[in-house]
């Protein structure tokens, strides 16, 4: 398969005419790639199920694992749902579109294998004019999870997508970096409160300023009722070590491994970065939110090195730290304290 590409960063370009042409080949059943404020998205029309099932060849995705709807309005997304609560529109008043997925009762709109055959659907609206732009052209709701292959990190630029899947897909829109860096929370949301199914750009603190957060994390699932749940995820090509200990520790494990005569990577805020000798350096920027955008890059571009194993220091567990922890612990090999 050729995979078309759109560069929209080139001023040369006509935009409408490639969101138009990207919207065609998702209403006539392929998938495209397209970035959003968290990660670029692997888009399929979410009521075709054989436009869908494109989605879990190209990634190589389990069948069980459920796929995030992608809407333009709030319209859009009342038409994929039972019911909605009121503290749902209190939600989608203040964090949509933005961040925030919704896991909720389903009308049967979307295909059987974007909810995995629950009788509950994930949504959400992206915050990404890019995105809102195609799924506006396309009016229909666009099934899209990260637009990489599976349990790999996910995509935070079109040449990550590209790397993965070109010539396995119809499209990618190259719309530039994305913001975030991680990939939405999602949240079921019952009749009085949420459970956190995933950590992401939408903070618990966040939510509950509106509505009770019952826990945080579901364990041992056996049928995922979200992205995220169920499998191992975000893994670099080298073993990921997570060092949860002072500047002295995480120089003692690194000296350790050189004496093995490994070459070690560290992931890590710059703070770290100019007290810890390491034979690679990986820079996350110096703030939780700098963490999080350059995470996913970085697991990415340490393949480019000679790099044995990466150590990473462990993040603050709370705000998008909390985020950032959770796809560092599903992407580890090893953990240190």
């Amino acid at each position: 398969m050729k995979t078309k590409q759109w560069n929209l960063m080139n001023d040369k370009i006509n935009i409408e005419s490639a969101i138009q042409e990207a919207a065609l080949l998702l209403k006539k059943g392929e998938t495209v790639a397209f970035p959003t404020e968290t990660v670029y998205g692997l888009g399929a029309d979410a009521t075709n199920a054989e436009a869908v099932a494109k989605i879990f060849q190209a990634k190589g995705r389990p069948q069980d694992n459920p796929l995030i709807a992608h809407v333009a309005t709030v319209e859009q997304l009342r038409k994929l749902l039972d019911k909605l609560p009121g503290y749902v529109e209190d939600l989608i008043s203040a964090y949509s579109p933005g961040p925030l997925t919704y896991v909720l009762p389903s009308n049967g709109t979307c295909a059987p294998n974007v909810t995995a055959g629950l009788s509950t659907v994930a949504v959400r609206i992206p915050d990404h004019p890019i995105a809102l732009e195609l799924l506006t052209a396309c009016d229909v709701p666009v099934a899209a999870p990260s637009a990489n292959l599976s349990g790999k990190p996910s995509p935070t630029t079109a040449g990550h997508v590209a790397e993965d899947l070109d010539g396995k897909i119809a499209g990618i829109i190259d719309g530039g970096p994305t913001g975030v860096g991680v990939e939405s929370t999602v949240i079921a949301c019952r009749e009085d409160d949420v459970v956190i199914l995933r950590p992401g750009g939408v903070t618990k603190e966040q939510i509950e300023k509106f509505v009770p957060v019952a826990e945080t994390f579901e364990k041992n699932v056996d049928k995922p009722t979200a992205p995220g749940m169920k499998y191992k995820h975000y893994s670099p090509e080298v073993p990921l070590w997570l060092v949860d200990g002072d500047i002295s520790r995480i120089q003692g494990v690194i000296d350790e491994e050189k004496s093995k005569g490994k070459t070690v990577a560290l992931l890590a805020r710059d703070e770290v970065l100019e007290q810890v000798r390491a034979d690679i350096r990986l820079s996350l920027g110096s703030s939780l939110e700098d963490v999080a955008n350059k995470l996913y890059d970085n697991l990415r571009k340490v393949k480019e090195t000679d790099a044995d194993v990466i150590i990473s220091e462990v993040f603050p567990d709370s705000g998008i730290g909390q985020a950032v922890m959770n796809r560092l612990r599903k992407a580890m090999t090893t953990y240190i304290d």
